[in-house]
């Protein structure tokens, strides 16, 4: 059995679902001009352990 979630959290938890919905409006965004790129990743940028990746060969900057 839960216990009701006191008015406050249930707000949190509303204002927390609102910046989710922001944060994934703005990487729909930015997806959309990297799309615009030339010659560069067509997804995401790979980043993995602070590396970048392409093709198989890593680059650390």
């Amino acid at each position: 059995m839960e216990k009701p979630l006191p008015p406050e959290a249930q707000r949190a938890l509303a204002e927390a679902q609102e910046r989710r919905q922001e944060q994934i409006r703005r990487e729909e965004a930015l997806e959309a001009e990297r799309a615009k790129e030339t010659g560069g990743p067509r997804h995401r940028e790979p980043t993995r352990f602070g590396d970048w990746e392409r093709k198989g060969i890593t680059y650390d900057f």
